[in-house]
This record gives structure tokens, C-alpha cells and sequence, in this order.
């Protein structure tokens, strides 16, 4: 059984019947083995599902309309519980069905290191393959306390892959000094701080190209999203994060494929994370999916 048939009456607001009919998938990757701080990513996809209810269909900054896009909402991976190397295994091989099949795939994480295993698939689909990233934290690190398999690591297992000079982090204000100089050092585009003013400075260079587009939610200050294992001070709004999605949304870029990662539902008694969650997908469904 590849999907968690717990979730099937809970998907996303508006989610067509079948994978068949829709342009684009959506699904959950409900994963949090390899956090370094608080647990609890795992319950994210399936709390943004809920979330989504209270949404409207129509946005009124895109002027589109959820029923202008076919999607399905997939449900949640079947991922072995504390078996990182195996979850991503999973995790890839169903990337790679989607991607043979032309869907836009759309994931719900989970920690951030199930990224990864979307990026292989994406890079055997798309050789020149760029990734637009983010978040808060670099995730630059090589390991974590002995541990390859890391959510810390994902961009820099993405920059060994594609090469640095196409990976472009945007928000970024915690990690190790280590990491700030592999940024330096290798190429990679890093914008620290902000994310829609250098976001925007890029994307006449990227016009074109295949392009996957990851973020974290901790991105976003605490005050707007509580809800995250690894919550770092000194972050944007929800509006400025909306406004970047819509930039990517207006923009020449062929964006095949992303993600929303590190809900962490526990840690947000007032439903704000994944309320805003919700949101950014509902734009992320409604500006990327053509």
C-alpha cells in the first residue's frame, strides 16, 4: 500500500477524483525522522488539508479560480517510521511515476530533507534543472552529528548534484559560518534576510529553464508561523512571502514542480502556520499549474 488510507477523506479543498484527469498532483510526505530540534512535521500535510477548508477557491490576486485547475489530492506516502534511506526511496520512485506521466507534482512535507528525493527525480527529468529555495536556514551542511541523512542537508546534497551555480536560496539568516562560506565559495546564489527584492533581481536569468521551487515555511517570522520545528527569529511576513510565490507566478520561468515543508501543527495552538499554509498553496496551485 503506497498511501496512508487514513487521510482519504481528508484532501485538499477542491481536489479532483482521480490522478488521471489532473494536471497536477498533490501529496504528502510525512516525514519528520531526521529534525535536530522539535518533531511533529510529520502531522503537517494532513493539517494543511484541513486548513484549506476554510479558503476561498478564488484568488484575488492571481484573478484564477481553484476550478481552472485539474488537481488531485494523492493523500499522504506510506513512509516506515525512523527509516530515513528507505522513506526517500519511496519517495523518489514516486516522483519518478508522476514525472513519466507529465503531472506537475506539488508535496506537502514533512522536514525538509524529503526535498531531496524529489530533486533526483526532477534532475533525471530536467537536465538543467534549477532550484528556487526558500527559507530560513541554508541547509547547507554536509551532516548532522554524524548523520548524512539530515534535513540541515538538502541544499547542499542539491548543489553537489547540479552544480552550486544553479541552486538560489533567498531568506536565509541561520546556519553555520561554515555553510556561509560554502555559499561564497561555491558558486550558489544566497540572498540573506530578504527574499522578494533579490528574488526578483534573478528571475530574468532564469526565464526558461526548468525550475523547482522549495519552501520552508520557517521562512516566515514567528509571529506569522509558530508551527515549525526549527522557528528562527527575524523572518518575513505572510505577505511578502505571498508576493514572492506571485512574482514566481508572473514570471518566464517553467516551474516544474514544488514544495511546502516544516508545518509543525503541535507548536501552533491558533491554526495560524497552517491557515497560511493552506493559502500559499492555494496560490502556488493556482500561479504555477498552466
Amino acid at each position: 500500500m503506497r498511501f496512508d488510507e487514513s487521510y482519504s477523506g481528508k484532501v485538499f479543498i477542491m481536489s479532483r477524483a482521480t490522478e488521471e484527469e489532473a494536471d497536477a498532483v498533490i501529496y504528502g510526505m510525512p516525514m519528520d525522522w531526521t529534525v535536530s530540534f522539535r518533531p511533529g512535521s510529520r502531522f503537517g500535510p494532513n493539517r494543511i488539508r484541513e486548513a484549506s477548508i476554510g479558503l476561498e477557491e478564488y484568488s484575488p490576486y492571481l484573478d484564477r479560480h481553484l476550478e481552472e485547475v485539474n488537481y488531485h489530492d494523492a493523500g499522504d506516502l506510506m513512509l516506515p517510521f525512523g527509516n530515513a534511506a528507505r522513506s526517500l526511496d519511496i519517495i523518489e520512485g514516486y516522483l519518478d511515476e508522476l514525472l513519466e506521466k507529465g503531472k506537475f507534482p506539488l508535496g506537502l512535507g514533512g522536514e525538509h530533507l524529503v526535498t531531496w528525493p524529489v530533486i533526483q527525480a526532477m534532475y533525471k527529468k530536467h537536465s538543467d534543472l534549477a532550484i528556487i529555495h526558500i527559507d530560513a536556514h541554508a541547509d547547507l551542511r554536509e551532516e548532522y552529528e554524524g548523520e548524512v541523512l539530515s534535513h540541515s542537508t538538502p541544499i547542499r546534497k542539491s548543489c553537489e548534484l547540479l552544480g552550486a551555480e544553479n541552486v538560489y536560496s533567498f531568506g536565509i539568516r541561520s546556519g553555520m559560518r561554515e555553510e556561509f562560506q560554502y555559499a561564497e565559495e561555491s558558486g550558489m546564489h544566497m540572498a540573506r534576510f530578504e527574499v522578494l527584492e533579490p528574488l526578483k533581481k534573478v528571475l530574468p536569468e532564469l526565464a526558461g529553464r526548468p525550475v523547482y521551487v522549495t519552501i520552508d515555511i520557517d521562512v516566515l517570522d514567528p509571529a506569522f508561523a509558530p508551527g515549525t520545528g526549527t522557528a528562527e527569529a527575524g523572518g518575513i511576513s505572510s505577505k511578502e512571502l505571498l508576493a514572492s510565490i506571485h512574482a514566481l507566478a508572473g514570471s518566464n520561468l517553467n516551474i516544474v514542480g514544488a514544495d511546502l515543508v516544516e508545518v509543525a501543527p503541535a507548536y501552533d495552538p491558533t491554526e495560524k502556520t497552517q491557515i497560511a499554509a493552506s493559502k500559499f498553496i492555494r496560490e502556488m496551485l493556482l500561479g504555477f499549474v498552466k
